[in-house]
């Protein structure tokens, strides 16, 4: 059966997408939870209407995050850690540390859009890639001091 999704699904499609599924599991599941609709002409024009609002969101939410991207760009923060000999940092920086002086700051950044290439075990200043849209990847420098 051939029906349009009228939400984003995880494990089919994103909606607007027309997909080919197996009749029951249309009937049953997903017309019932109003996850798709079925493929005739009218639910066509839908589609249209539906990647029309998916676009706008997406392009309202960019320049929100441009903006955002705009004031955190350049920014740092200073993130005290315990250190022992030699000035090695006990345990390592983590995503979640760097993400809580940024809210101190501020700035509410999850800590899942903090791109760290590897774990930070050392002292010293760091450029930490923060990817907020795919298009927008502001960096923040990290400051690691002793404490």
């Amino acid at each position: 059966m051939k029906v349009i999704l009228t939400e984003d699904v995880k494990s089919l499609g994103i909606a607007g997408d027309i997909l080919d599924v197996a009749d029951g599991y249309a009937r049953n599941f997903l017309i019932p939870k109003k996850l798709v609709v079925p493929a005739n002409k009218g639910n066509l024009a839908r589609v249209e209407q539906i990647k029309t609002a998916r676009a706008n969101r997406e392009e309202k939410r960019k320049k929100t995050l441009s903006v955002l991207a705009e004031k955190i760009e350049g920014f740092s923060v200073d993130i005290s850690v315990q250190v022992g000999e030699d000035d090695r940092v006990f345990g390592a920086v983590t995503t979640q540390m760097i993400a809580d002086a940024l809210r101190a700051k501020g700035f509410n950044i999850e800590r899942k859009t903090i791109q760290l290439e590897e774990p930070i075990k050392q002292l010293g200043v760091y450029n930490v890639e923060i990817k907020l849209h795919a298009d927008v990847r502001p960096q923040v420098r990290v400051w690691v001091v002793s404490a």
